[in-house]
């Protein structure tokens, strides 16, 4: 009973409803659908994200995400909980639309609001460059999902030794400047996403794509509702 009182908790501080009134395309589905106890901080459908305002493409709180990979996700979820952590979303399925978005943002280059926080190192206008921003996603695909851990027991965010989206080698998997409990916890996310299919990024502590992706040539464009 614990454990689900906790998950009550997490959900009513995190996530505001598990109704969704959109269908979504054949071969995809609502992530809650498929892990009741997911937990989302969609941060492109806010203000809290590297642009400062709410992406193209986010009609909702919602993230959506291929099936096969859903059901994949679904199964890391079950792991994790038995090691008393739990998954919390940022981000899955994007829009073409919201790629756009970003692509549009990078282009003005006086348009710094958020700099401080998600990219202090980095120019503004070195964001292609580097390859931060890009004209495609393989988020558009369907199968690509980005997420931290949280604790079972008061749902605090478990320390990854660096925030969501921000633009530094500090992200970066092999990064030397975190501490050896950060890696550790990066690593515990890492092994458990490989065990059930899905590869990591080496630049983005975050970021997990579906080995066996559906769609892996098609960029989709329906938003998120």
């Amino acid at each position: 009973m614990k454990i689900y009182a906790t998950f009550f908790i997490c959900l009513v501080t995190f996530y505001t409803s598990t109704m969704n009134s959109q269908e979504t395309p054949e071969g995809f589905v609502y992530l809650d659908e498929a892990i009741p106890d997911i937990v989302y901080e969609i941060r492109y459908a806010g203000e809290h994200n590297f642009v400062g305002k709410p992406i193209t493409g986010y009609n909702a709180d919602q993230a959506i995400l291929s099936k096969p990979a859903a059901i994949a996700l679904a199964k890391v979820q079950k792991e994790l909980i038995q090691k008393d952590f739990m998954l919390k979303i940022f981000d899955a399925y994007r829009p073409q639309r919201a790629v756009n978005h970003f692509m549009e943002w990078a282009r003005r280059k006086e348009d710094t609001l958020m700099k401080s926080e998600f990219y202090p190192e980095v120019k503004k206008q070195n964001l292609f460059e580097l390859g931060y921003i890009a004209t495609r996603s393989g988020h558009s695909r369907g199968s690509t999902v980005d997420l931290t851990m949280i604790k079972v027991e008061g749902c605090e965010n478990v320390d990854m030794g660096g925030p969501y989206d921000f633009f530094s080698e500090i992200s970066h998997h092999n990064t030397k400047q975190i501490t050896a409990e950060q890696k550790q916890n990066r690593e515990i996310l890492r092994l458990v996403m490989r065990k059930y299919g899905f590869r990591s990024y080496s630049e983005e502590w975050w970021h997990y794509t579906y080995d066996a992706e559906p769609y892996p040539d098609t960029y989709f464009d329906f938003p998120v509702e």
